[in-house]
């Protein structure tokens, strides 16, 4: 299962979404995850929706590709929308039964808290799933680049989030190989009571550790060995370009801002 986690995956295609430039990709991003706590009723999240599978469509995703990496995902969705449910009051009484109440509020909160989860997931992992890692870098540098006037380390930040983002997809392949090595020698991680399963934790992460300490030193020596000084210097083989299709992406993402403003509860 994890192997097809899909977060901090890139899948190259030929999309008007790849083609983007990194820069309007973040921006869009950004405001992507302020503009969603705007819907608060069916049709602002009906409107989100539609942009969200509109942006996913353009980017030539393959849904089963998709399907597979949200599995692990879908029972935190779940989980999130039975919280709600059963503790959020307010409202008509919708269902009784026992201890068990269930209100129209909790309802309500639940299918919205949830679809608001849901899409943000889809969106940000429509981010690293469309732009290389180093993609990201160079798009991050230059947006943050006037916070150099305060001698903030600029080109740090953003490689240091690049190479998080890049090791996601390699650190769940390395704990699954560990799990499935773990499993062999009769080890239970998904059976037997919670206690057991806790404890069958402690030799999955420990070797984990051991390994991420490994992927970073040898990824430490790599770049000295380059002779990576930080940023100061440094060119870009890769030129930014900001083309029409990122300035039409912004203002239909502005469009969708003004819509979920007059159409609000």
């Amino acid at each position: 299962m994890m192997e097809k986690m899909i977060f901090g995956r890139y899948v190259p295609a030929d999309s008007l979404i790849h083609k983007m430039d990194p820069r309007s990709k973040l921006i869009i991003i950004f405001l992507f995850v302020c503009v969603i706590f705007l819907a608060n009723n069916g049709l602002t999240y009906a409107l989100i929706g539609i942009y969200t599978f509109l942006m996913l469509g353009l980017s030539k995703i393959p849904i089963r590709f998709l399907y597979g990496g949200l599995k692990p995902i879908i029972w935190l969705v779940l989980f999130t929308f039975i919280l709600q449910l059963f503790f959020t009051k307010g409202g008509s009484l919708f269902f009784h039964w026992g201890p068990v109440k269930i209100y129209e509020e909790g309802l309500k909160m639940g299918i919205f808290i949830s679809l608001r989860f849901f899409f943000l997931i889809l969106m940000t992992s429509l981010l690293t799933l469309t732009t290389t890692p180093i993609e990201i870098t160079d798009g991050l540098e230059t947006l943050l680049n006037p916070l150099k006037k305060i001698r903030f380390p600029v080109h740090e930040m953003a490689l240091m989030m690049s190479i998080s983002l890049r090791f996601i997809p390699t650190l769940m392949q390395e704990t699954d190989k560990i799990m499935k090595a773990q499993i062999a020698r009769g080890v239970e991680f998904a059976s037997g009571p919670l206690k057991e399963r806790i404890k069958a934790v402690i030799p999955l992460l420990i070797p984990l550790f051991v390994s991420s300490f490994k992927r970073a030193e040898e990824l430490a020596v790599a770049m000295e060995a380059r002779g990576y000084r930080g940023g100061e210097g440094r060119t870009k083989y890769r030129q930014l370009s900001w083309a029409a299709a990122d300035t039409v992406q912004i203002v239909l993402l502005a469009v969708l801002t003004i819509l979920l403003v007059l159409l609000r509860s």
